[in-house]
This record gives C-alpha cells, structure tokens and sequence, in this order.
C-alpha cells in the first residue's frame, strides 16, 4: 500500500482533486494499483523463501545424518518445501530410471545396506544423474525467481510513469494559464500541486519496492548457491556409494 505519513490527508486530496484525469487522477490510481500488487509479491515472496530456507536446512541436516545418500528417498522422508528436495528427488529418480532392476527391489522397503552397497553405478550413469540435478537446479531457480520481474518494472517504472504524470500536468496548467491570460501563483499552483503529486506516488511505489526486491534477490542467490552446492554434494555421495572402479 502506498502511504504518506508525512504529508497531511487534506493536503493530498486537494492535490488529487485539481490534478487532470488523465494526467494524474489515472497515473495515480494506475501507481496505487501497482504498489497494491507489489506489496502483495513482496509479503508472499518473503514467506514462500523463509519457508524454503527453513526446509532446506532441515533436510541438509537430515541428508548429511544419515550414512547412504538413498536412504531419506527410501523411507519417503518429504521436505517438500526445499528446493533442494526437489533436487535430491529428481536424482533419486533418475537412479531409478538407470537401475530398473535395483529400483523394483529397494523402492517399496528400505533393505539393509549391505544389499545397497552391491548397487554398481558406472561413470556414464553418474553423469546421467549429474546432468539431471543441473536441469533441476536451473529449473528450481526458475520458480524461486517468479513474480521477482514485476518488483523490478514497479522499481524502474514507477517513477517515470509518475514523472509523465508531474510533467503532463505542469503542461497543462501553464497551459490553461495561457489560455486563462492569468498570469498569478494562486491560478497555476493548484494544477502544478496536482501534477506533482504522480511524482511522490510513483516513488512511493518505487523505493520500497526497490528495497524489497534487493532483499528477496538476496535470499534467491543463497539459495542458488546451497542448490548448487548440494548437487554436486549429491552426486560425490553417489560415487562414494555406487561407483566401482
């Protein structure tokens, strides 16, 4: 939402009120309706990448805990919220594709490692597996990325839309001035008062926006980065496990 704590009601009322409609009553309502919808990606955001950092430090701590890397896809352990579950998924499942015999034996039950450890992998399906966790690595940072190009047009646009609108409306009322033959403060400070208020709207919407995507960027590059990290940790850990040299 937009909000102005130190500019009086009365005073931007006033101001909306003597500004033209297209020039300002509309570059108006067009900056409340975008700071509406950027409020809302930012609040949704924020919680959807405190969820996900939250999971994926659970299941880091669950992944590492345990001696096999197979054995949290084997229980069915489910952090669903981890963008680095999904990654962990996705390979499970390409060593199932890869394994077909294996994966009939071990998917239902969990087995004893000592049947886990007689699973062969070449270097040719370890690739396979590597190159899937890449693909989800990118595709899961596809989605943690969502809705982030909306904060950057609201950031960017905003205030030259409003600066259109501040223009536009100085325009117009030395426009009407002119035409008026009025050449007094009191005649055109009414229409430049209502054309500078699309400028304070528009950076309204921009700062805290600005702000808001340079902290959710933020969070999506450690995310990136633990995404990544994990995926080659996941698949060193299928080598250390499956690989016979």
């Amino acid at each position: 939402m937009i909000f102005l704590p130190w500019l009086p009601p009365a005073d931007v009322l006033m101001a909306f009120r003597n500004s033209n409609w297209l020039s300002g009553k509309l570059i108006v309502i067009i900056l409340f309706t975008a700071s509406v919808f950027a409020w809302t990606v930012m609040i949704s955001k924020y919680r959807e990448l405190s969820a996900a950092q939250r999971a994926s430090l659970r299941f880091l701590h669950a992944f590492r805990r345990e001696g096999h890397p197979l054995t949290i896809f084997l229980r069915k352990q489910r952090f669903d919220e981890s963008p680095l579950f999904r990654i962990y998924e996705a390979g499970c499942a390409a060593i199932g594709a890869e394994l077909p015999d294996a994966n009939a034996a071990t998917m239902d039950l969990l087995p004893p490692h000592e049947r886990l450890r007689r699973i062969e992998m070449n270097p040719s399906q370890i690739e396979v597996v590597r190159r899937v966790t890449e693909r989800t690595v990118a595709d899961q940072a596809l989605l943690l990325e969502s809705r982030m190009g909306f904060l950057m047009t609201a950031v960017s646009a905003s205030p030259l839309l409003g600066l259109l609108g501040t223009v536009w409306g100085v325009l117009d009322a030395f426009g009407a001035m002119a035409v008026k033959g009025m050449a007094n403060l009191s005649a055109v400070a009414p229409g430049i008062s209502g054309a500078l208020l699309t400028t304070v709207v528009g950076l309204l919407v921009a700062i805290p926006s600005s702000i808001g995507y340079n902290m959710l960027a933020g969070r999506i590059r450690q995310l990136a980065v633990q995404m990544d990290n994990f995926s080659q940790e996941f698949v060193a850990e299928l080598q250390r496990a499956f690989f016979r040299s």
